[in-house]
């Protein structure tokens, strides 16, 4: 089969390795499409690769092509999202559910290959059927939408309340619409590019702040009645949003930091009093799974995608690449600021 094969730092080549065979338990997947994860990028670009030769690629969806001895949870053609993560279901954390955190985990597209391929080898519970109607495109958005979910309900998100979404990105915009979903009074979308607050109004959100306005902080409490938001979810990983999050939360606020950090953080006396003077509980997430695995994120998503409630923009993708032009994809990553949205690798030409 065809591959994108990672060499060495800038180095990935499109080339002929074996075909994976499915294994006890285990089924075997067309690809059709993988989106690029912010995270493939290092391993491409930079060193945060695991090994050499490697293949990448774990948001992913595809149709299974075979299945190995046992496999009870998969037919062979379902159009299927595939779910990267591989707990070792033995230790602690796995016992109770926690997946996210186990320490001798695998993952499909970094500790072993994945999807920038032909076909990819899954163990049959990472695999999640969708229905016919929901394309191959949304699925192969399911992982970063249960990472939406996933994060939201950290914060034991309930409906009624007023929403902050900092960061209009992919991830942002299915933070939002699931809490809309789930009963929110208001949602309220923050970003600094007008393009993504007019996508997030489209989506459903209440409004959208530009917070390059110097009053974004007085629409913001105009909206909530001075009060702040009940419920603040930060999805961009960026030291700008992480300290505005503690200035929009109101009292007993739940805040859940989603986004990844890239850099450190430092706050004033003044700015981490406000976690004390609110009475704020702050969280973190973790990717997106629970009990049973891969969870009721991954059934969810399915649902929601199939019933039109978790809505999806043609804006999301921002470029769709034959598996042959991978490496011009990531070079594209070399311009900053010049990929708005996610590339979708096709395994087809």
């Amino acid at each position: 089969m065809k591959a994108g094969v990672v060499h060495a730092k800038n180095d990935i080549r499109y080339e002929e390795i074996e075909k994976p065979v499915p294994k006890a338990g285990e089924i075997l997947i067309k690809v059709k499409y993988t989106g690029i994860c912010g995270s493939d990028v290092p391993r491409v670009n930079g060193d945060a690769c695991h090994f050499f030769p490697n293949v990448l690629g774990h948001e992913f969806s595809g149709m299974v092509e075979a299945v190995g001895d046992g496999v009870t949870r998969a037919a062979i053609g379902q159009r299927v999202a595939g779910v990267p993560l591989v707990p070792c279901m033995k230790c602690e954390d796995c016992q109770k559910g926690n997946y996210s955190l186990c320490k001798h985990y695998s993952f499909i597209g970094s500790r072993q290959f994945g999807s920038f391929a032909e076909y990819v080898v899954v163990p049959e519970l990472n695999a999640v059927p969708f229905a016919d109607g929901v394309s191959f495109e949304q699925g192969a958005f399911f992982e970063p939408a249960t990472i939406a979910l996933h994060g939201l309900e950290r914060a034991d998100y309930k409906g009624g309340g007023t929403v902050a979404i900092l960061g209009g990105g992919t991830i942002g915009m299915f933070t939002m619409q699931f809490a809309k979903i789930f009963g929110a009074a208001k949602v309220v979308v923050f970003d600094i590019v007008k393009e993504r607050l007019d996508l997030g109004m489209r989506l459903g959100a209440t409004a959208g702040i530009n917070t390059k306005d110097p009053d974004f902080m007085e629409q913001a409490m105009k909206i909530t009645g001075g009060r702040g938001f009940d419920y603040v979810y930060e999805t961009a990983g960026n030291t700008i949003t992480m300290k505005m999050a503690y200035q929009l939360a109101a009292n007993k606020a739940r805040v859940c930091f989603i986004g990844t950090p890239k850099k450190d953080l430092t706050f004033s006396v003044s700015e981490w009093e406000n976690l004390n003077r609110k009475e704020m509980i702050v969280t973190g997430s973790w990717m997106s799974y629970s009990a049973p695995f891969p969870g009721h994120e991954w059934s969810l998503a399915a649902h929601y995608f199939k019933t039109g409630q978790l809505k999806f923009d043609d804006s999301f993708i921002f470029k769709k690449v034959p598996l042959s032009k991978i490496a011009d994809a990531f070079e594209m990553f070399k311009t900053p600021g010049f990929v708005k949205g996610k590339i979708l690798v096709s395994s087809e030409e």
